[in-house]
């Protein structure tokens, strides 16, 4: 089973996916964490993000995921890069280049091999990001779209950050989620939106458990009806 978990950064998409894929006992695959570990790479070779530079620089990049003791692992190479990729330059960074088309087309290969592959191994997997209910799976047989509002998800992003020891203004937080989602909604590869069979779930006043369940609910009700 494919479980499709798309959404506005900070809408709660991660932790939801992660969470649920505990429960269901599947592998949880982190399809930002791609798109920032590209971007890390390239910032390294160059940190303006030259488009031509970068796309010469893309080709040497070796980037590969592994599910390791029920986590997501991100290497460059063989550098583990898990966690370095959780900077806000990056993530802006990641929001740049996700825009470009061959950067999309080598990592949409990418997750649904993964994708396939885990399911197979698994018996199914979650995804969660931007597009993979739209575009990455369309055929996937669960797909929920997060929502929340921006003040909520600036909010959340600033403690998520907090707690990995990076203190950033709660108004630069916000100014950056809404910066973030004008970039996804407008891009003209693979723009962020809802797929029209996804259930759209507002989390604005929802706990991360009250997410988990109802998300958890309507993959418990999609095995029933298939078994059925």
């Amino acid at each position: 089973m494919i479980i499709a978990i798309d959404g506005p950064a900070g809408a709660g998409k991660s932790t939801t996916a992660r969470r649920v894929a505990e429960r269901l006992g599947y592998p949880y695959l982190d399809t930002g964490a791609m798109y920032r570990a590209l971007a890390l790479a390239l910032l390294r070779q160059d940190p303006t993000l030259d488009p031509e530079r970068a796309r010469e620089a893309l080709a040497r990049v070796q980037l590969r995921v592994a599910w390791d003791n029920g986590r997501l692992r991100v290497f460059l190479d063989s550098e583990d890069v898990t966690e370095a990729i959780r900077t806000p330059e990056v993530s802006q960074a990641a929001s740049r280049i996700s825009a470009w088309p061959e950067v999309r087309a080598r990592l949409l290969e990418e997750q649904r091999r993964i994708g396939r592959a885990w399911e197979q191994q698994y018996g199914g997997v979650v995804l969660d990001g931007r597009d993979i209910g739209t575009v990455v799976f369309p055929e996937a047989e669960v797909k929920v779209f997060l929502v929340a509002d921006p003040e909520e998800r600036a909010r959340r992003r600033q403690r998520e950050l907090a707690e990995r020891g990076q203190e950033v203004p709660l108004e630069q937080v916000l100014a950056e989620i809404l910066q973030r989602d004008a970039q996804d909604r407008q891009r003209a590869v693979a723009p962020l939106r809802k797929a029209d069979d996804a259930v759209e779930l507002d989390t604005t006043s929802l706990s991360i458990d009250e997410q988990v369940q109802r998300v958890y609910e309507l993959v418990r009700e999609r095995q029933r009806r298939l078994h059925v």
